[in-house]
């Protein structure tokens, strides 16, 4: 495991709920400055080297701590890792000096070929490895520590030799990144799989993480697909209060990405997430044992 050291202006994600910032909603930001405690991007949206979107984000920067989300680094996949990506995505982080940088746990490309989907991987010694070797490229590359996103799942490969849970944990233990967990895709995959969503949180080692996601899904005959297009639903607000009683306050981030709506409605959630984090966090400040986080200024 390698360490890394901050950024040369280091900044934390605040202990609070943030927002998926996406296009229709960059004008009224830049407008109104809402009182949004903290904004992700898809960092692929940003790769520019100029025009409007860079100017965006570099203005949003200058008022809010920023998270940097990618998609196409494919972080499993057994083919050589895209270098040009990966050098945009480390101009990006320099240029930003984002809070936080994370990626998904999962393959998305075959023989330089990419696919719109981020699949699931084999949960074997070989995949393992595969995993932790790219991670150890990324975090080289940027100098510094990510996170890696749990993705959801719709089929389990017959070689896996552990629980994705416990995957999840090796790969963080032994390439030295973080988790970003993701509520609603473990109830998504819990739903589909039969297992128990408590039972993985139960897993995670609350040291290791460093962001929670939740997000709406959909129903689709036998299955629940991950969609990002709907509220957070009440089960999964549920397995929430279950995380943060197990991992204790962690930041959250309200994901909402086709069928967008106004940015008030997503307000509306990050609020619903904001009071039950700060419930958690009036327990744990009547603890005597510090939780280990603390309000960015």
């Amino acid at each position: 495991m390698r360490s890394f050291s901050s950024p040369a202006t280091p900044i934390r994600l605040p202990l609070a709920a943030g927002i998926g910032l996406r296009a229709p909603h960059h004008a009224q930001v830049l407008a109104e400055r809402p009182a949004v405690a903290w904004w992700e991007v898809h960092s692929e949206n940003f790769f520019s080297a100029g025009g409007a979107p860079i100017e965006f984000l570099h203005r949003i920067r200058q008022s809010y701590p920023l998270s940097l989300h990618g998609v196409g680094l494919s972080l499993g996949a057994l083919d050589t890792l895209f270098e040009a990506h990966l050098e945009k995505l480390a101009a990006l982080v320099e240029r930003i000096e984002p809070a936080s940088v994370s990626e998904h746990l999962c393959w998305s490309s075959a023989g330089a070929r990419h696919f719109n989907d981020l699949l699931p991987l084999p949960y074997t010694k070989e995949a393992l490895e595969q995993a932790v070797a790219r991670i150890d490229c990324v975090q080289e590359r940027l100098q510094r520590s990510i996170l890696v996103e749990n993705v959801s799942s719709y089929l389990q490969f017959a070689d896996s030799m552990m629980s994705e849970w416990d995957f999840l944990v090796a790969v963080a233990r032994r390439s030295g990144c973080g988790i970003l967990l993701d509520i609603n895709n473990i109830y998504v995959s819990a739903c589909n799989h039969g297992f128990s969503a408590q039972s993985y949180i139960d897993a995670i080692p609350a040291d290791l993480v460093g962001e929670l996601h939740l997000a709406g899904f959909e129903a689709c005959e036998d299955f629940l697909i991950d969609t990002h297009g709907q509220p957070v639903h009440s089960p999964v607000w549920d397995l929430y209060e279950y995380a943060l009683d197990q991992l204790g306050a962690k930041p959250t981030l309200i994901e909402w990405d086709v069928d967008i709506p106004s940015l008030a409605v997503l307000q509306g959630e990050a609020a619903q997430a904001e009071r039950r984090l700060r419930a958690r966090m009036h327990v744990d400040s009547a603890s005597p044992q510090e939780s280990g986080h603390a309000l960015a200024a």
